[in-house]
């Protein structure tokens, strides 16, 4: 496992009080932030006594319980109780629900990312995408800070390319402009702040594999 702790300009573990801000943490990023909260709890809890991994931007969120590993976004890795780049210090196939929060594009590009998630995901499990909405009024709050949006078909994408197959429809959830907690999903992003996208990794390939015809001999008896 590749461990990378988080240093000030003097070469010690940086504090909370040297980490650059986040807009996650003004008053307009909690908003949002409180209301992910209930859909991702939901998202960790839907597959009860299976390991989970939630990728989160801002630690001051609800505690989950379960089995489970939560990881902050810090510079271009993640801190929590490892501190780490990619890849990830989990083993193949062993959770089965990864929820990335906000964080699509932290240490490996959006692509690589996607794809060391579907390494950890069982066949069967569920990655849940959160990310803000670039045509939502909400940009406005955000304006300024080193945050990006995306819309849903890029990470679409992504998302096949690893083997995922998302739903064909994200969901909008938080505010439109007020700064106010806004729980509820809606089909679609529209003009919510963030959207959600969920994908499931695939039991089955995605190229049917060719059934191999075992050799027989004289009147179809199998040779071996």
């Amino acid at each position: 496992m590749r461990t990378m702790p988080s240093r000030s300009p003097t070469g010690q573990p940086a504090g909370p009080s040297e980490r650059s801000p986040s807009w996650f943490e003004s008053a307009a990023g909690q908003a949002l932030i409180g209301s992910e909260t209930d859909s991702i709890l939901a998202a960790l809890h839907e597959r009860e006594g299976h390991g989970w991994l939630w990728l989160a931007t801002t630690g001051s969120q609800g505690a989950p319980g379960g089995r489970g590993l939560r990881l902050t976004a810090a510079g271009s890795g993640w801190d929590g109780p490892v501190r780490c780049q990619t890849p990830l210090p989990l083993a193949n196939e062993s959770v089965a629900t990864v929820v990335v929060q906000h964080a699509g594009q932290r240490g490996a590009g959006a692509g690589a990312l996607v794809a060391e998630c579907a390494r950890v995901l069982v066949p069967g499990g569920r990655l849940w995408l959160y990310a803000l909405n670039p045509v939502s009024p909400y940009r406005l709050r955000w304006t300024g800070w080193a945050v990006q949006a995306s819309e849903p078909m890029p990470w679409r994408r992504h998302l096949r390319e690893a083997g995922l197959q998302p739903d064909a429809i994200s969901q909008g959830v938080g505010p439109r402009w007020r700064i106010e907690t806004s729980p509820a999903l809606q089909q679609g992003p529209g003009l919510r702040a963030a959207w959600v996208l969920r994908a499931e990794k695939r039991v089955v390939p995605l190229t049917p594999m060719r059934q191999v015809i075992p050799l027989r001999m004289g009147d179809g008896v199998p040779a071996a």
